[in-house]
């Protein structure tokens, strides 16, 4: 690179996806299905057998390509789509869901999820879901991890986000349920909005299919704590809001094995989005990560991207940090904005490079959550929330 400067490495869940086939703990196969997501190259797909058939951990993105090459790989260990018995789906994002509807039609496969999954697809197609409303209102200090137990409403993008309804004055926005591209963002800010071409190709699918990707059907939901038998084992359903509302882990306590998800990745952080239901998704997520310390038996995780790791706990402690580091800066911020608008603190806490939707909606969760804390105080008198950083 000219100036000698040093390319950033490459994060473990940028790589592409690994031709092989790895059997990644005792009984349980492993197959990366490609995806081209900003920061991502993968997901992973874990296979199970037992005497009655298989079981597919996050079967990958909608479309021939994923399809076919999910069935190559399982035909490369010697089985076919047609023994897959159960599915399960740790969250409601595409990249873990999108080949559920063609599993279940090929193989009348079992579709397991936690008793909150709910998508959104296309702005259109969800316009007659309910709406769910919920008011929040500052507490008078950070909750425990028990306040904050699994067990709330939470979701993130690409699932459910929230109107842009905005109260009067002295009152908490108000938050619904519907598509983040329609309307305004909960904090005054443009609605999201797609690159044309990806416009177009939806479009395309969405006419050949009926909506540009058919929305899972769970046929089993479970709670948290609920046992299931997958891979002639036992797993322990960890329901983990945060990332999303239904994001599902899965333990196994003889194995010493934790399927996490999205929840605790081995080198980056998911994203926490402020389009959720709950109203406070990073007080959600910072109990979630608090409740894998408790997992002392866990020897091995099972990521969506990246690799195998074996410190649960440490990786979750790190991640909290990340994001303490986050409301850190933002308190800083403050000195610097004043009464900002949320996309004025984005711009403080994100490089130009990483600016857009993603970035707004995270720093909103940011600033919600400060505002909960009473460490911010929000002004709803205009068209975009103002923030203040109380210090």
């Amino acid at each position: 690179m000219s100036g000698g400067a040093e390319a950033r490495p490459k994060r473990q869940e940028q790589y592409p996806a690994r031709e092989e086939v790895d059997e990644v703990a005792n009984g349980v196969l492993r197959i990366q299905l490609p995806i081209s997501f900003p920061g991502l190259g993968h997901v992973n797909c874990y296979v199970m057998e037992d005497k009655d058939g298989i079981t597919l951990i996050d079967p990958g993105l909608p479309g021939y390509q994923t399809w076919r090459r999910l069935k190559s790989k399982l035909g490369s260990v010697g089985v076919s789509v047609r023994h897959v018995k159960a599915v399960v789906v740790t969250h409601s994002h595409p990249d873990h869901f999108g080949q559920v509807p063609r599993l279940r039609k090929a193989a009348g496969a079992e579709i397991i999820t936690h008793r909150s999954f709910r998508t959104f697809l296309d702005p259109e197609a969800e316009q007659d879901d309910d709406v769910l409303t919920t008011r929040s209102e500052p507490d008078d200090g950070p909750n425990t991890a028990e306040e904050l137990a699994p067990g709330s409403a939470e979701s993130a993008t690409p699932g459910c986000g929230h109107s842009g309804h905005h109260p009067g004055p002295g009152r908490a926005p108000l938050r619904s349920v519907q598509s983040p591209f329609s309307g305004s963002t909960p904090w005054g800010g443009k609605p999201f909005d797609l690159p044309f071409r990806r416009k177009i190709h939806y479009r395309a699918m969405r006419w050949a299919n009926g909506r540009f990707m058919s929305a899972p059907r769970p046929t089993k939901r479970v709670d948290d704590a609920d046992v299931l038998e997958l891979g002639g084992r036992s797993w322990v359903a960890v329901h983990t809001p945060g990332h999303t509302d239904d994001h599902l882990c899965l333990w196994d306590p003889d194995g010493g094995v934790m399927i996490s998800g999205d929840h605790v990745l081995p080198t980056i952080t998911p994203h926490i989005s402020g389009l959720s239901e709950d109203p406070d998704p990073l007080g959600q997520f910072f109990a979630s990560l608090d409740r894998m310390a408790s997992y002392g038996s866990v020897r091995s995780v099972l990521p969506a991207h990246g690799f195998v790791f074996d410190d649960l706990a440490g990786r979750a402690e790190a991640i909290i940090m990340h994001h303490h580091e986050r409301l850190d800066a933002l308190r800083e911020a403050g000195e610097v904005v004043g009464l900002g608008t949320v996309e004025d603190y984005m711009q403080q806490l994100f490089k130009p490079r990483s600016w857009g939707p993603m970035a707004e909606s995270e720093t909103y969760a940011h600033l919600e959550h400060l505002r909960l804390r009473r460490d911010a105080d929000v002004h709803d008198d205009e068209p975009q929330l103002r923030y203040q950083i109380v210090r």
